[in-house]
């Protein structure tokens, strides 16, 4: 199918945290009096709360909760409220997150070729400084946030809301993630063609790639 425009996911799509999650949570506790608290088990510990999370709407008190659970064995409640400004505010930063290698030669190259480009991604009002610190903005056309768009992927309306901001049918949109429900499934349910992004499986099948670098030749010829 014709594509006019491609969506990308930003978390684990376009940039990660860096050296990780547990390390910037390691870092911080350290800050606040706690060194001795492994990065590792942290990871863990994260992993484990993001993937039982619901309803998550990326709101101050949601992260909070998060941290809370992150922290669970390892700090007391009160400690990990005193620390929690701080590390809001450090993944606010540049210097928390990398830009995954094969992104600025996937944009620079899409973006020589008649496509408009666009950013929908689950995240509060740290993300359109963050991604022009990162020096990612200037590529994109349009950049849709949940917290402002007022409804989180997978539902429609917000690729709904990138549709519109293109000017593109629904069904001329190619949308790029790494989540299947929210990324793949939600684009799909709008209309969108889809893609996932698997980077841990270098054999992806049909429906998915396991690098940017392969969008080029998804949309060769458009």
């Amino acid at each position: 199918m014709t594509v006019e425009a491609i969506t990308f996911d930003v978390g684990g799509t376009l940039i990660h945290p860096w050296p990780s999650v547990g390390h910037v949570y390691s870092e911080v506790a350290a800050e606040h009096g706690h060194p001795d608290i492994q990065p590792e088990l942290l990871n863990r510990h994260f992993a484990a709360a993001w993937q039982a999370k619901k309803h998550f709407d990326h709101s101050r008190p949601a992260w909070l909760q998060l941290v809370r659970r992150t922290f669970t064995g390892s700090l007391e409640e009160l400690s990990c409220e005193r620390l929690f400004e701080d590390l809001y505010n450090r993944f606010a930063t540049p210097e928390s997150w990398r830009v995954f290698d094969d992104v600025l030669p996937t944009l620079q190259n899409l973006r020589s070729r008649p496509l408009k480009l666009c950013i929908i991604s689950n995240w509060d009002a740290r993300l359109r400084p963050l991604l022009t610190q990162l020096q990612l903005t200037p590529f994109f056309h349009a950049v849709i946030i949940s917290c402002e768009a007022g409804f989180p992927k997978p539902n429609p309306k917000i690729f709904d809301r990138a549709a519109f901001l293109l000017g593109v049918p629904s069904r001329s949109i190619l949308h790029v993630g790494d989540n299947f429900g929210e990324d793949v499934a939600g684009a799909e349910a709008a209309g969108f063609q889809a893609v996932l992004l698997d980077r841990k499986d270098a054999s992806s099948g049909a429906g998915s790639i396991p690098t940017l670098a392969r969008l080029k030749d998804l949309v060769e010829g458009h």
